[in-house]
């Protein structure tokens, strides 16, 4: 059995935002990376997300629905740009009323959302997490069925990419900049 370093696939995984394969991706593979993922810290075993996942099959018709959302002078626009990744995972997540739990919870999802990028790179699925205008709108939520007291924490672009020709890596600010002591 291969082992990979974590912190290599870490410094390897890239968001993938374009050049998006034709190929389907499949709701057994993503509830594969789900079941995993999920197992992120979240405090009290509260697990505060839930999932929408839009496939290849579906897509088409989704982005019709969601460039809805927008002005029509910008429909276009959106449908070229949604039209790129071959499905979607919307996150959402329950919103506790009080703030610390609130935190907590966000948190998790994050942490989670990190998880599946890491697992889906592993598998060549490429994901950008991204959060546009319609996460906060109303007719979006209505379309995607987001209830009172639950957020949208990120639209997860899906597509499997050219594993050999991974986007360029972009150089982090060293820790040492960013770290003090304690004095």
């Amino acid at each position: 059995m291969k082992t990979v370093s974590i912190a290599k696939v870490i410094r390897e995984r890239r968001s993938i935002k374009t050049n998006y394969k034709p190929d389907a991706v499949s709701e057994e593979l993503v509830l594969e990376l789900l079941n995993d993922a999920v197992y992120a810290p979240n405090h009290g075993l509260r697990e505060p997300w839930r999932f929408v996942f839009v496939s290849t099959e579906k897509k088409e018709a989704f982005v019709e629905r969601l460039i809805t959302v927008y002005s029509p002078d910008v429909h276009d626009k959106r449908r070229e740009m949604y039209s790129q990744p071959a499905a979607y995972l919307i996150v959402i997540m329950k919103e506790d009323p009080r703030q610390k739990q609130w935190e907590e919870d966000f948190s998790a999802v994050c942490c989670m959302i990190q998880n599946f990028q890491l697992l889906a790179w592993e598998r060549g699925l490429g994901v950008v997490w991204k959060t546009n205008p319609h996460n906060w709108d109303p007719k979006a939520h209505t379309i995607l069925g987001v209830q009172p007291g639950e957020k949208i924490v990120g639209f997860l672009h899906l597509g499997f990419f050219d594993t050999e020709n991974p986007p360029a890596a972009k150089t982090r600010t060293p820790a040492e900049e960013k770290f003090t002591r304690f004095e």
